[in-house]
């Protein structure tokens, strides 16, 4: 049962930023397991029991980094929760994720870089029909999620003004910061954070849907390149028998 985070969770992601060493953790190996690891561990069942019916499935970090990627660090000095469809590339993805860091917590959806496909399907969605999701954005910005994300450095062409802020994005999110620690070191943080991933999921599934027609089309079109480069390696064989 998640009964929240103490302030020593918080110190300890701070110390392992400021100490990213093998020597500086391994004394400390317990607190990381009793005040951070397993907390993680009960939240993330919390949350993500009310999407378990979903096709949906969860996974808790653990705090060791695969060092054969840059930074070349041995830690994390953030810990995360996602709940999101299986996937090869799970950054491609729409996922609800729960982030733990010294600064506090952010949790909610983001889908972080999503193929650039995806992203024209979902401005061709949003030039046809802005209102739906315009209208549900506004309604996670009156609740307190900030909806945002990364954008091109150009702007793609808008013939839909409303809809301009959202045809700059390349990636997207919808999230919560929380750093008060009042709120953090208390169990009903748990329901804090299944209330906005219910409320983001609507985001969660749209673009779960775009991702997995983008995926088709990808396979569709393999498929037709594999086919036509086996027809030109056939030898047609002669339509009449000859004589040498």
């Amino acid at each position: 049962m998640f009964n929240g985070f103490t302030q020593e969770a918080f110190d300890f992601l701070l110390g392992i930023r400021l100490n990213n060493s093998k020597e500086w953790f391994e004394p400390r190996k317990e607190i990381y397991t009793s005040q951070v690891y397993e907390p993680m561990k009960a939240l993330g069942e919390e949350i993500y029991a009310p999407f378990a019916d979903t096709g949906m499935m969860s996974k808790t970090g653990r705090i060791y980094r695969d060092t054969t990627f840059p930074p070349y660090l041995h830690y994390r000095d953030v810990m995360w929760i996602y709940v999101r469809y299986p996937a090869w590339y799970w950054n491609r993805t729409p996922t609800l994720f729960f982030e733990l860091s010294p600064e506090g917590a952010e949790f909610g959806f983001r889908i972080a870089k999503p193929q650039a496909a995806v992203m024209e399907r979902f401005r061709a969605e949003l030039a046809e029909d802005p209102a739906e999701f315009l209208k549900l954005v506004s309604g996670l910005r009156g609740a307190g999620i900030t909806v945002d994300g990364e954008e091109y450095k150009r702007s793609k062409p808008c013939s839909t003004p409303e809809a301009a802020e959202f045809f700059r994005k390349k990636a997207l999110y919808a999230s919560v910061w929380v750093r008060d620690m009042s709120e953090l070191s208390r169990s009903e943080l748990a329901q804090r954070v299944i209330e906005v991933f219910h409320k983001v999921q609507p985001l969660n599934e749209m673009f779960h849907r775009l991702v997995e027609i983008q995926e088709l089309a990808d396979q569709l079109e393999k498929e037709s390149l594999m086919e036509a480069e086996t027809a030109e390696e056939t030898v047609k064989a002669p339509d009449s028998d000859f004589m040498w």
